[in-house]
This record gives structure tokens, sequence and C-alpha cells, in this order.
């Protein structure tokens, strides 16, 4: 539903298998050379460069935020942005490069010297803690505050917000672990699939095996968390730094004020970095607002990442001045339309390639704002995502106002040549739905598809009517919008919850299209198996992308950008791919 972790909107976590979180660019996949500005700032160069490098310590960076952070807690978080953040005072056992361009997407150890050292055919995932990591107050980091960290996750009554990998991957008694939070007498081992064999060890024992099992523990639940410091649901008031940065005062809602780390080694983790002298952000200000001081240059930075308001979007793309100072990257995110296979006559598979030619992607392109909103989209995963290929199975590319005789002839092909009605879901509440579905009514219309528009609530969309296959399906629901990134950027992570057969559930369901293809429920199987391999995952992703586009259980809308300003006044600028955004971890002032 909406991105890898929730792009500053909410998640679904199906508790029937693996759950990804969703929401969310330049015209094209960035690069992975992290170059430095060679003259004067231009527009999009810092998709693939570093805007006013330097290493100048001082000056405070403000931050303004148009709501709150679902929590500042490590533990407890499923915000894009929040995870982009939380690098500053947390430190996860893994975490991702610090540059611009692809290399952006790679793992690389944090916490951890080096990625898990896999056994026991792959059910064992063992790490090694850097030695002499400090908590802000000087105690040493140790094994047992890593699988703390991870135990008390396990507590949706205290830290209900972020996703529950843990729960759904270890063996032991995670199926049972109450977490710490509750009489511990009745469970003095804690979690038993993680062992701590001595300070500087942890040891995840799987109920089977997960390839993706670093990107799992990239998540910011990992920084470690000391026990007699817990706070539990207060914990996000003042979460004990391992990172540059630590929190000098939080008032819920208003203000939060970080200053810098004095025990944080900078050779500990060399992604981020601690430049500034403070950093303050500000809660719930106005969206226009926000734009408003940021291009005045009151503020640095808008926290959440997603983009300017319409207002800050025309005045920047009309200004020569402005625009140098902006970016438009691949966010990472890709809307599209779900081809339902069981409601009639899209249960037929020609009828859902008529609707495939039939859409005029240049109409759907414009309710997302035009080109600045997104690129067209021909496939079913994005540029983003490690293994993407390009390709345009249904000419969405090379005839972009639709092929009206191919969809005629699909239409023959399903039994229906004069055309057939179905409806179709999407959010009321969401202008750019609204705009692409009555497109997508228009551009069916012209090859005699009927079409019956839906809106409803986005609260309950995923639960009660697009995400429910009873409602769908009684209701005639055969197209339904959605959008969805990946809580990590490869096949697997994009793929498992909306295209796997093992994901449709009868509610909150994120499989819309209800789609179970032997060949793409064994590729994400073969993905995750003990003998994958990086190269073999990204073969499978693409193959994968064409099975689905073949199923024409998909009807691409665009791949989701978003225009973000940055300030002159920062140094270190660029965007960090996976995040879709600046990366808050490296930078400074002028």
């Amino acid at each position: 539903m909406m991105r890898r972790r929730r792009i500053g909107v909410t998640a679904t976590c199906a508790v029937t298998a693996i759950a990804l979180a969703a929401c969310g660019s330049s015209s094209s996949p960035s690069s992975s050379s992290s170059t430095t500005t060679p003259s004067g700032p231009a527009y999009n160069q810092g998709i693939s460069s570093v805007i006013n490098p330097s290493t100048a310590k001082g000056g405070t960076i403000t931050y303004d935020d148009s709501s709150t952070f679902d929590s500042t807690d490590p533990g407890n978080t499923y915000y894009a942005h929040v995870w982009n953040f939380s690098r500053l005072y947390a430190t996860p056992l893994m975490t991702y490069t610090s540059t611009p361009g692809s290399g952006g997407n790679q793992l690389v150890p944090a916490l951890a010297t080096t990625p898990g050292v896999v056994s026991n055919n792959g059910l064992t995932w063992t790490y090694t803690i850097k030695p002499n990591v400090k908590f802000e107050d000087g105690t040493t980091v140790t094994s047992a505050d890593v699988k703390y960290a991870v135990e008390r996750t396990f507590d949706r009554t205290v830290l209900p917000n972020g996703p529950s990998y843990f729960q759904l991957l270890l063996g032991g008694n995670a199926s049972t672990y109450p977490g710490p939070f509750k009489d511990r007498s009745k469970n003095l081992m804690g979690l038993t699939a993680v062992a701590t064999p001595n300070p500087t060890t942890v040891v995840f024992h799987l109920a089977k095996p997960f390839a993706d099992f670093n990107y799992v523990v990239a998540i910011p639940q990992t920084a470690p968390v000391p026990p007699d410091k817990d706070t539990g649901a207060n914990y996000q008031l003042h979460p004990i730094s391992t990172g540059p940065y630590m929190f000098q005062s939080y008032q819920l809602n208003k203000q939060l004020t970080l200053v810098p780390n004095p025990s944080w080694n900078p050779a500990t983790n060399p992604q981020v970095s601690q430049l500034a002298s403070k950093i303050v952000v500000n809660f719930n200000v106005n969206a226009d607002d926000i734009d408003n001081r940021l291009l005045a240059g009151d503020i640095q930075m808008d926290v959440a990442g997603t983009g300017v308001q319409a207002a800050a979007r025309a005045r920047i793309l009309s200004s020569s001045s402005l625009m140098k100072q902006a970016d438009d990257p691949l966010a990472g995110f890709e809307w599209f339309f779900y081809l339902n296979t069981k409601v009639a006559p899209l249960n037929n598979i020609a009828c859902r390639k008529a609707i495939e030619y039939a859409a005029n992607k240049i109409t759907l392109q414009d309710a997302y704002g035009g080109s600045v909103g997104g690129q067209i989209a021909s496939t079913a995963m994005p540029p983003t995502v490690i293994g993407y290929q390009s390709f345009d199975m249904y000419e969405a590319l090379s005839k972009p106002n639709g092929d009206p005789t191919m969809a005629k002839s699909e239409l023959t092909a399903c039994g229906q040549p004069n055309g057939f009605t179905t409806g179709i879901a999407y959010r009321s509440d969401r202008p750019k739905e609204v705009a692409a579905a009555t497109a997508l009514q228009a551009a069916l219309s012209t090859v005699g598809i009927k079409t019956t528009l839906h809106g409803y609530p986005s609260g309950t969309y995923y639960s009660n009517f697009a995400g429910s296959p009873a409602y769908v399906h009684s209701h005639d629901l055969g197209i339904d919008i959605g959008g969805w990134a990946p809580d990590w950027p490869d096949g697997f992570g994009w793929f498992d919850e909306i295209a796997n057969g093992n994901a449709i559930v009868p509610a909150g369901n994120t499989n819309i299209s209800e789609l179970n293809d032997p060949v793409v429920n064994n590729d994400l199987a073969e993905m995750e198996s003990a003998s994958s391999t990086p190269a073999l995952r990204a073969t499978l992703a693409n193959e994968i992308d064409h099975k689905v586009m073949s199923d024409a259980v998909m009807l691409p809308i665009v791949y989701a950008k978003s225009l973000l300003y940055r300030s002159p006044a920062l140094t270190n600028v660029y965007v960090q791919e996976y995040y879709g955004m600046y990366n808050y971890g490296v930078l400074g002032t002028k």
C-alpha cells in the first residue's frame, strides 16, 4: 500500500505473510558514481552529485514537518523519513551506503563489523558488533543491547508502529514471546531465537531460510537499547543515542532538538556525520508555510521528503534561480491500477490486456502532476529496484496515448467485442487518484469499456474496500488504484506482498489483483532459499516483472517523483536512492 516503510503515509502488515509497507523521480535511474559539484548547482544535479561538499562544522539545521513523526523510537517507526532521520541517533546492525546514485541502495555494516555470516542451511545468521561503540552516556554497547532491542518490538501493545519481520521470521518461541514489558519471570530466557554467546556476538535463528535477512537488520529496530534505560512507550522522548547526535529536548508534537553526542566515534560508522552544532525539527507546520520558509531560507529542509506543494512547485519551475536548487528524483514508489483476476470478465486475461492497451498514459501521467510528478511506467517494478530492466509490453512508451486497435483485438479475443462494464475503486480524498480514475474511465470508454467510479476514504480503503477480496468481488471492482514501495530495494521486497499468492488475505489484502501464478510464487520462494545469491535474485526479479506484466494484473501509471528543494545554505546535499529523498545523515551548513 504505501513506502518502504511508510513514505509519510500508513502501511499494513499482513500477519500471514511477510508484510511490506508502501508509498512515494528523475527520468532514469541514477548513476552509482558519487561525484561532487563541478561548478554551480543545477537542476537534478543532486541526484548524482554531492552539492556543496564540505567537512566544515557549526551552525544549525532546521527541519519542518507538516505532521509529526509516528515515533522517534527506532523500534517503533515505519515512516521512511524517520528511518532516514533516525540514523542521526540510532545505529542498526546494517545500513545503506551514503552516496548519490544507485550505490545508495547498497547495504554496508553499521553497528556490525560485516554482513551476517550464514550457516545451518540458511537458518542461522551471526553478526559481530564493532568493539567499543558507546552509548551517549559512555557505556559500551553489547550484543545483549541488540537482542533487547529486538525483543521489545514484540510487544505491539507498547510499540505498535514498526514492522513485524522478526515475529514472522524468527524461530524458537517467536510466535508466543510477549516481549520484555510483561512479567519476565514467565519467560526467563527471553527471545530464544536470538542468542548472545559473548558481548560482541548476536546470533539469529530463523524458522526458515530468508536470504534478505541483512535487509531486515538494517531496519532501525536493531539499533541497541540499554534495558535499564528503556521507558517503554515513553522511550521516544529520549532514545539513548549511538549515533552522532543525541536528544537535547523533545516536546511531543511541537519541537525536537538534537545536539552532538560526545561519546560518538566517527570511525565506527562512516555513513553518517557530525557537522552541525544543532538540529531542530518543528512539527505540525502548515505544508505551504513550510515551502515558503524553505524558499525564504528560514529553514533548511522539509523533513517529510515527499516534495513541495503545488504553489511552490509552480514557483520553482518558473524560476531559473530556484530551479537550479531543485531535484526531481524517482522516489522508489510506483502508482498503478490492480486488475483483479477474479472479477468477471477480468478473469479472462484478454479482457485485462484490453485495458492495458486502451489506457492513455499521457492523461494518467497528467493526473499525477505531469512529468515532474512521475515518469510514465511500463513495468510492474520501478527503476530503483535491484534487477530492473526496461521493457514495454503494452506500448506504454511507444504509444503513450493508447492503442485502440490492439485493445479492440483483445476485446474480441475475450469474447467482449463491444466492450464490457466494470468498477474502478480509488481514494476519494486523494485528488490525484480521483483524476487518474476519471482519466482511465475516459480512455476505456473509447473502446467500449464502461466503468463505474467508486470512491472510498483513505483510512479504510485497504482494510474494508480494495483490500477486502469479498467486497471487491461483490461490488465488481475489477480495477483498483494503489501504489507500492518496498521496505528494501530488491525484487522480493517489491513483489512478495503484491504478487505472491500466499499474500492473499481476507482483510488488509495487498495482492489486490489476487494473482496466484505458480511461476511467480516459485520464483519468490527461490529468491529466499538458502542457495540464493544477489545475482540470482536480480535475475528472478526481472523474470517476475515480465510474468506479472504478461499476466496483465497491473496497469502501471507512473514511477513516482518528488520535486525537492535543497537549501543553498546546506552542505553535502544529495538524494540517497534508498530513501528517495535527501540523505539526512551527512548534512552540514555553510
